[in-house]
């Protein structure tokens, strides 16, 4: 189903180290498919990033807020690692969608396997115990600790660099 949704693909982006996808405050509706590179999806709170997500090779990425309302998102998506991203409009997406079924169904599932996925998130960020959230994480994403640097585990784990440094000892 993939390279179905690629065929609709009318570009192909490079972007360098610390390039950005996206910024907050625009409003941005397409669909990305990250070829290679890592994506890191942030808010800033207070003028510091806090990073949400995590995109890798082979994901498919958005500021979700953006591309479903057509409003401007609070996301912005930045490269950690060059990047080579496949562009899919909301259009082509819409239109590959409803030419199935199948394809809707597969389209919902994978919303409420996200949503579920925030849900974990959030149980992540009230985890006031730093070493049961860093446990938690590296049991249901050990991708994570492959791809991202340590300082950017630190801020997805809402603890200083220092604090997980510490404790990936452990």
């Amino acid at each position: 189903m993939v390279n179905d949704i690629l065929k609709r693909s009318d570009r192909t982006i490079i972007l360098k180290r610390g390039e950005f996808l996206t910024t907050a405050y625009s409003t941005d509706t397409n669909l990305y498919f990250l070829e290679t590179g890592t994506l890191h999806i942030f808010i800033d709170i207070d003028d510091e990033e806090q990073n949400i997500r995590f995109g890798y090779e082979g994901d498919f990425v958005t500021a979700l807020d953006s591309f479903l309302s057509e409003e401007p998102s609070d996301y912005s998506i930045q490269a950690i690692k060059k990047c080579r991203i496949t562009v899919i409009s909301k259009k082509a997406f819409s239109e590959f969608l409803n030419e199935s079924e199948a394809r809707i169904s597969h389209w919902k599932n994978l919303l409420e396997s996200m949503v579920l996925q925030q849900l974990e998130r959030e149980k992540d960020l009230l985890t006031k115990n730093h070493l049961e959230r860093l446990k938690r994480v590296q049991e249901r994403s050990p991708k994570l600790f492959q791809e991202i640097p340590a300082r950017n585990i630190a801020n997805y784990l809402r603890m200083s660099a220092e604090t997980y440094s510490r404790l990936k000892k452990y």
